[in-house]
């Protein structure tokens, strides 16, 4: 029988010619199988024709409508009495198997007649295993294979008096042996950095492995419904860290490795255990009772996780008006505990207070402690004693954060007391971003300040949290923004500080809402061409630059780069960054919510990430800056993305796009990542595509006019305060010539008066109590051009407090 390929549901026939020799014989009887097995109810046509010595048997199974069931390998067999002589079929062939490198296996073969006997020959790989003399090519057939280190394709050939057929093929992959030796190398309060030796993989070299890792539990069955870390990485070597793990908390980890061919099965799970940790809050409950010769303190067990088991406690106190502090180590305490101490005290150096601290005493083995006492006799003392605990901890040290995030830190703290927060600016899910003020060198940043909302402060959130500022730290272009500091919060009811982001104010937004909002907003702007390629240039000399310094952003998009108040665009949120230490790529080990529809295909795939995909992530942000805030790929679901890539679909162009644009744009999404270009070479385009872009058309929406250049204004894309300054160089060369304007004292609802704003050396409580409009020398005033079709068109007058006549003579500049 031919191969038959059809839709379910649709009707399908399958023939089988059979030629008899001989005659004077009764009519064959013609038998269909399927896969092996008999179908004996299947609906069949049998014609049997009368040829030169002998019969032509021609026999046809009907299926009227094909179902998943009747898909296999269909074989048909006549039989003529007790025999039919013909060439050999087949009962037992080949199949496909997955093999472990270097280890023993067997192949079976069977061919039956008649005529018999029947002799089997072997071929790997199309090659023959053996001749028909040898004691092996007897059928039934098993071929035993010892030391496979390669995929190979086996099938067999079935000679008889009659003729040959040969089977179906089977193919042999040769996948890597089991890992071993998964053990702890190094061991810290919060990650395990572990160590292994893959398997061997015959000819193919392992070339990644995978981890998993999850909270030990009774049931290891059900340990994949609650994997903590689960990642690929690239070995040699064969070495991982699991990190943001809980203190004294065990964790069975298991390890596959894959060569080209496939993967090892999975090593059994070993459990391995973090170190002991400090508790997350000191006791609880803290008193002292006078009962006129001693002081009983009492306190209960501290709450929260211990990370640990307590073998005691270590009580100091002291008076205070001396330095001196005395420790009571109280080790193995029951319910209960005395200690009497002699403190010689007079009256004078006693004024009322004892102050006492804890600190914890942490092993492997004893019992926690549900509360204790400790009493300390007082010769001396007032009758009523109060007692107050001494928390000296430093702002850095006291948060639950990594070493190394902490000494990034240290050099980028700020002083609380020189910020004030204002009016909040955008919330989201984690924190929010609010209006400040900080005091800075004798003068008044207004900045951004972000925070965390303290009742989702885990550690983990906290220190993700902060790893965006250190991150930001780094950086110092006119392209990226820049971190000014980093302070801590005082929360209510103690625990620790919440984390305060400084960032520059920029004045004019996300650039994604300035695109949408002078497209789509109340009042549209007119933005020209010259301007929206400048916003792309901008955001290539950032990216070039984090390139440079070996980051992946790894979340460029238009809603991630600020625009300040000098129009220029600046790359943020580093919330995703990764910083490339080895290698060039960074591979994404825990399953999160991220932006599919700007980022690069590979990464869709695999999780891998690169610059070349911060590439293609900047041209979907060119896209986005050409349609002025459009969403890409309108009508397609995320879930769609990916097919919808690999059909080869892209981006269209949009309208007004110059060609030139389009075909940069295009570039960043070229399937293969090592076919687009880099950062430097964009940059290096858009440039000189800006440069010989044609003169800007004279526009009556947006006039601007030679203010003064602010003083004290930070360089760079620090900002400061929001001078209204000179338009960009690159476009002075398209101002027309100078002209008279005269502003006029009545319809006083045309004007509005805008004093600039002078930094001002010293901070309120709050924003509200400073006078922002006050102290202007040099007021500026804006004009609401009544000539104009576009209700935002508008004149800005740089105001002299000269006046003639009627009104104001005025120099202006017209874009």
């Amino acid at each position: 029988p031919a191969n038959v390929t059809s839709s379910l549901g649709k009707p399908v026939q399958v023939l089988c010619t059979l030629r008899g020799d001989g005659g004077g014989e009764e009519p064959p009887d013609v038998v269909w199988f399927r896969d092996g097995q008999s179908l004996d109810y299947a609906d069949t046509n049998q014609v049997q024709v009368p040829v030169t010595e002998g019969i032509i048997c021609l026999s046809v199974i009907r299926i009227d409508h094909v179902k998943l069931s009747d898909i296999g390998r269909y074989r048909c067999m006549a039989t003529v009495g007790s025999s039919f002589p013909g060439i050999p079929h087949f009962s037992v062939e080949p199949h496909d198997v997955t093999v472990v490198a270097n280890v023993s296996l067997s192949l079976q073969c069977m061919a039956h007649g008649p005529p018999e006997p029947v002799r089997i020959i072997w071929l790997q790989n199309g090659g023959p295993l053996n001749t028909l003399q040898d004691p092996v090519s007897h059928s039934p057939s098993t071929r035993n294979i010892t030391g496979l280190n390669h995929t190979s394709s086996f099938s067999c050939e079935a000679h008889n008096s009659k003729g040959v057929a040969t089977s179906a093929s089977g193919t042999v992959t040769v996948v890597p042996s089991q890992a071993h030796e998964v053990q702890a190398v190094e061991v810290t309060i919060s990650s395990l950095l572990i160590s292994w030796e893959p398997g061997f993989g015959g000819v193919y070299p392992v070339s990644v492995c995978s981890i998993q890792a999850a909270p030990s539990g009774p049931d290891r069955t059900a340990l994949l419904n609650h994997l903590v870390h689960n990642q690929n990485v690239n070995v040699p070597p064969a070495r991982h860290l699991i990190p943001d793990l809980e203190p004294y908390s065990s964790y069975d980890v298991r390890v596959a490795c894959r060569s080209s061919q496939g993967a090892s099965p999975w090593t059994p799970w070993v459990t391995l255990r973090t170190s002991e940790g400090v508790p997350e809050a000191a006791p609880d409950n803290v008193s002292g009772l006078f009962n006129g010769t001693e002081v009983i303190v009492s306190w209960t067990k501290p709450p929260g996780r211990l990370n640990g088991q307590i073998l005691g406690y270590r009580v100091e106190y002291r008076t205070p008006n001396k330095s001196k502090v005395t420790h009571v180590t109280v080790v193995k305490v029951n319910i209960c505990c005395r200690l009497s101490l002699s403190l010689s005290l007079s009256l004078s150096e006693c004024n009322g207070y004892l102050c006492c601290c804890f600190v914890f005493l942490l092993q492997a083995v004893m019992e926690s402690v549900q509360s204790s006492e400790l009493a300390i006799p007082l010769s001396s003392l007032l009758d009523s004693v109060s007692l107050k605990r001494v928390l000296t901890l430093s702002a850095v040290n006291s948060l639950v954060i990594s070493d190394e995030l902490k000494h990034k830190l240290q050099d980028v703290m700020v002083d609380r007391h020189k910020l004030t927060l204002g009016k909040t600016l955008g919330e989201g899910e984690f924190g929010s971003v609010m209006e400040g003020l900080l005091v800075h060198e004798e003068t008044v940043l207004k900045v951004a300040v972000k925070t965390m909302k303290i009742s989702i402060c885990t550690r983990t959130e906290m220190e993700d949290f902060l790893r965006e500022a250190a991150c930001m730290k780094e950086f110092d272009h006119p392209n990226v923004m820049r971190l000014l500091g980093v302070c801590l919060q005082t929360v209510e009811r103690g625990g620790y500080p919440s984390p305060v982001v400084i960032l520059p104010c920029m004045k004019h937004g996300d650039l994604h809402s300035f695109l949408l909002y002078s497209r789509l907003g109340d009042s549209p702007l007119s933005l020209p061409s010259q301007m929206l390629v400048k916003f792309m240039t901008d955001v290539a000399r950032g990216m070039e630059y984090l390139s440079d310094k070996r980051f992946i952003h790894r979340d460029l998009a238009a809603r991630n780069c600020m625009l300040n108040e000098n129009m220029t665009v600046c790359v943020a949120d580093f919330g995703l960054s990764k910083k490339i230490y080895n290698g060039d790529y960074y591979r994404q080990g825990r399953i999160s919510k991220m932006p599919v529809k700007w980022i690069a295909i590979e990464s869709l795939a695999d999780r891998v990430y690169t610059t070349k995909s911060d590439v293609w992530s900047f041209g979907v942000t060119m896209w986005e800056i050409a349609t002025r805030g459009q969403t890409p790929y309108p009508g397609v679901e995320n879930s769609e993305i990916y097919d919808y890539l690999r059909q080869g679909n892209r981006l269209k162009q949009p309208p007004s796009c110059l060609d030139t644009i389009y075909s940069l744009m295009f570039s960043c999404w070229l399937l293969s990542p090592k076919d687009r270009p880099g950062f430097p070479s964009l940059r290096c385009d858009l440039e000189k595509a800006l440069e010989e872009m044609p003169e800007q058309e004279e526009a009556d929406d947006l006039l601007y006019v030679n203010m003064e250049e602010p003083s004290g204004s930070l360089s760079g894309a620090v900002g400061g305060w929001e001078p209204f300054g000179l338009p960009h160089p690159s476009y002075q060369k398209n101002m027309g010539p100078l002209e008279t304007v005269q502003v006029h004292h009545h319809h006083a609802d045309r004007y509005v008066l805008c004093p600039q704003r002078e930094a001002q050396p010293y901070l309120n409580d709050s924003i509200d109590s400073l006078s922002w409009m006050a102290s202007s020398s040099s007021p500026t005033l804006q004009l609401q051009a009544s000539c104009s079709s576009s209700p935002t068109s508008s004149l800005l007058l740089d105001g002299q407090d000269k006046r003639e006549g009627e009104g104001w003579d005025r120099r202006v500049f017209r874009k």
